[in-house]
């Protein structure tokens, strides 16, 4: 679910450190929305998961 379907943006993966250098594992996930959005310029909407810098950069439209 954490994907957008716009540019493919997902979950990254790492170690996190604490004060004491104990390390754990920890993932960054990228921040999306369900929302619906037009397709077949504009004659359809379709309900997918996109993220907000899509959605900023107006690489889609809103229905």
């Amino acid at each position: 679910m954490a994907k957008c379907s716009i540019c493919g943006k997902g979950a990254h993966f790492g170690i996190k450190v604490s004060h004491s250098h104990r390390r754990s594992n920890k993932m960054w996930k990228p921040n999306v929305k369900s929302v619906r959005i037009k397709v077949n310029n504009g004659t359809a909407t379709k309900k997918q998961y996109v993220c907000t810098s899509c959605l900023r950069s107006g690489k889609v439209e809103r229905a």
